[in-house]
């Protein structure tokens, strides 16, 4: 994804309930930010442990060579998931679980930034299932996660499972773009998704 573009998805609060100290906040992805609607029906909440995983520092996936900087980013006034601020570091979407919790941690990077420079998820496309990528915290403990599937969404796809599970497990996925560059939507024509689950031992 060029520089200055919000990430592909954009991402609306549905519902915030909550009495004095508890809420839940049950989201969705509405469709690609500056892009034709990406739809989700029926958007299932997610699971709050009763003790929280670490913050995450740093996303670690050998098989691309990437070690990254994790920043923290929520949503922008217009409503779509902020992104990194360069081409170097990714984003882990705040207001969804962490990743190592119950639900779906989801991460975005970079791709295809301006004048040839390089972005952390480039080579994204070539992971494969049974690929390893690790999350690690302040102190460098480490969370392990397995590839799952590689999945391709167009502009008009459901991509319900990308921000939502309900299977009671633990999953990241890392979301970046792909396909044809719209110069006057300043849009990717698809999103690459990975997703993974939490290796149980």
């Amino acid at each position: 994804m060029k520089s200055k573009i919000s990430l592909p998805w954009s991402l609306i609060i549905l519902v915030v309930a909550g009495i004095i100290c508890s809420a839940t906040i049950i989201f969705f992805t509405r469709g690609f930010h500056l892009s034709p609607s990406l739809s989700i029906s029926n958007p299932v909440p997610q699971n709050t442990p009763s003790v929280r995983a670490k913050l995450p520092v740093r996303l670690v996936i050998p098989t691309i060579h990437v070690d990254a900087i994790i920043e923290d980013v929520g949503l922008t006034s217009q409503g779509a998931m902020a992104v990194p601020a360069g081409p170097a570091d990714v984003a882990w979407f705040d207001l969804g679980p962490r990743p190592g919790e119950n639900g779906s941690a989801v991460i975005a990077g970079h791709e295809g930034w301006k004048d040839g420079v390089l972005a952390v998820f480039d080579n994204l496309y070539q992971l494969r299932i049974g690929d390893k990528i690790y999350i690690k915290d302040a102190q460098d403990a480490t969370t392990t996660f397995v590839v799952s599937a590689v999945q391709t969404y167009d502009q008009n796809a459901d991509a319900a499972k990308v921000f939502n599970s309900n299977d009671g497990k633990a999953h990241l996925n890392l979301v970046t773009c792909e396909g044809t560059w719209n110069a006057t939507e300043k849009s990717y024509s698809n999103r690459l998704v990975v997703f993974t689950d939490r290796e149980t031992k």
